[in-house]
């Protein structure tokens, strides 16, 4: 029962050392796995670390003594001292090579063990946990079983506290040691020694990598942009302690920054084109040489689009009379807004420019198409141009006489009667006299050399036309129409050279001349209408009474 009592505390002992090392090698793994280690700060692994220090053993066994089969229990042993060494292999995992030396009065215990170890790495506080195998010499003097040497294994954990970047304390190091005390004879206790090991003292250690200084980086998105739009500007820290918080502060060259993360936006409003650096300052907030970083992110600022005026032009009326004007109708339009000015130019006649608008006077101006070059320009020199065109008439051709008919006068015994043939035609006359109240009329007639050798009939010629005139203006009775009368004033007779027995109706348009080229005019004075039936001769008697009446 003694046996059974001794060795349960061991046990429970053990637990809780086993117990402890695997929380802190949880700990340990979980900080290399989530936080990257920073040589800016305290918690960056050494290369080397040694510890020295008091060690007090209880080797929880028994011993035997000189008597053959009796065994006595182990005292604890309290003089003692320890050193460790450790090479460290990144932030948590190292190497250690252990050494304590305890010397009791019964018993005499040095532990030679190594085996890894793995540390949590916090700014001051840093537990750590490890697992040892290696030799035990034990000794008890005075006995006959002398000094052995026996295989051992362990397992243990503690506390360090650091002071500074090379100086610490070891607070406290529990250890479980498992060994053996061969008994060499049968004694009913058992042979294995289940120890414990406290130590604490002094920590050293060095061989600490190059320093790595914080640093930042920022970047804005989107880097060009027109005014008024946002623009975010983010900022990274590298190397910074990640235990502590980093405070971000922002100041721009143009716009308005604002808040302490780790993003900011811009108000770019009212910002003129140019180019603008965002600054941001990262510090880790500590009381004492604070980390602090720096970076800057730039942003642009463009022009607004600059877009050309447009112009159309439109010339009413697009065909004109030389002589009339011609009037230039444009519409300019910005996109931007800008104020316009407007330039004309034309290519014949005279141009009188009115803003957007201008007018043209065409006199002068030969005939064909009249080009009106217009341009548009803003404030900005931007300029937009286009043409508009009016054409200048051809003047009319000057009118001219024309001949319009011809009567025949086939009766040989009255050979200046107008017969019905003629009088139909002189009908269509008298029409297109009436259709054009501007012309004239000239008659030339005409009789051949045959009829002209009767001496009745020198003046033939002459009294055809005279003859023709009268069925027009219907002083010959049998001719009257009242509705196509024409006034005697537009009628003029003439004779003309030529062997035909005819009489040549031509038509003369206002503004032109009858030449007269080969004939002459006839001096109507001295010439009667002849009437064209006895009908008409009667009535051509009664007519002096009539008026007489």
């Amino acid at each position: 029962m003694s046996m059974d009592k001794e060795v349960a505390p061991s046990r429970k002992l053990i637990a809780g050392v086993l117990l402890m090392m695997l929380v802190v090698s949880l700990s340990a793994l979980a900080q290399q796995q989530t936080a990257a280690p920073s040589a800016s700060t305290t918690t960056s692994a050494p290369h080397n670390e040694l510890f020295a220090g008091y060690s007090w053993y209880d080797p929880r066994g028994y011993y035997t003594g000189d008597v053959a089969g009796v065994a006595f229990k182990a005292p604890s042993i309290t003089p003692g001292f320890a050193a460790a060494y450790t090479r460290n292999y990144g932030n948590v995992f190292g190497f250690t090579v252990d050494y304590s030396g305890h010397f009791g009065d019964a018993n005499h215990v040095n532990t030679f063990l190594v085996g890894p170890q793995l540390k949590w790495r916090a700014e001051h506080f840093q537990p750590f946990g490890q697992i040892l195998a290696g030799l035990a010499v034990i000794s008890a003097p005075n006995t006959i079983r002398g000094t052995q040497y026996q295989g051992a294994v362990g397992a243990g954990g503690g506390f360090d506290l650091l002071l500074t970047e090379k100086f610490g304390i070891r607070l406290l190091q529990a250890d479980y040691i498992y060994t053996n005390w061969e008994q060499g004879a049968a004694t009913g206790t058992p042979s294995r020694w289940n120890s414990v090991r406290l130590q604490g003292g002094l920590l050293y250690q060095w061989g600490f990598n190059p320093t790595v200084p914080v640093s930042a980086a920022c970047s804005a998105q989107p880097s060009s942009i027109m005014a008024g739009e946002p623009v975010k500007v983010t900022a990274t820290g590298s190397n910074f302690n990640p235990k502590k918080t980093v405070s971000y502060a922002w100041t721009s060259t143009g716009g308005k920054v604002s808040g302490t993360d780790a993003t900011t936006t811009v108000d770019t409003n009212g910002l003129a084109p140019g180019t603008y650096t965002v600054k941001a300052t990262l510090s880790d907030g500590a009381k004492k040489n604070p980390n602090v970083a720096e970076c800057n992110a730039t942003f642009t600022v463009n022009e607004p689009p600059k877009h050309p005026p447009t112009i159309s032009c439109t010339a009413n009326p697009s065909t004109v009379r030389a002589g009339d004007a011609c009037n230039i109708a444009c519409n300019g339009n910005s996109p931007d807004g800008r104020p316009l000015t407007y330039t004309h130019n034309a290519t014949g006649g005279r141009l009188t420019p009115d803003g957007a608008n201008a007018t043209l006077d065409t006199t002068g101006a030969a005939a064909g198409p009249i080009t009106v070059n217009s341009t548009v320009s803003d404030d900005r020199g931007l300029t937009a141009s286009t043409s508009s065109s009016c054409s200048v008439e051809a003047p009319p051709a000057a009118p001219t006489a024309s001949k319009l008919n011809e009567i025949t006068f086939p009766n040989e015994k009255k050979p200046a009667r107008v017969d019905n043939t003629a009088k139909a035609i002189l009908d269509d006359v008298a029409l297109r006299l009436q259709r054009e109240p501007s012309s004239k009329a000239v008659v030339v007639g005409y009789a051949t050399a045959e009829e002209t050798k009767k001496k009745a009939n020198a003046n033939l010629a002459a009294q055809r036309a005279v003859n023709t005139k009268a069925c027009l203006d219907g002083e010959e009775v049998s001719c009257e129409n009242q509705s196509k009368q024409i006034d005697p004033s537009r009628i003029e007779v003439r004779t003309g050279t030529g062997d035909q027995n005819k009489a040549e109706i031509w038509i003369v348009p206002s503004g032109a001349s009858f030449t007269g080229e080969g004939t002459t005019p006839v001096d109507e004075s001295k010439f009667k209408a002849q009437a064209r039936t006895a009908a008409g001769a009667k009535a051509a008697k009664k007519a002096p009474k009539k008026a007489a009446k």
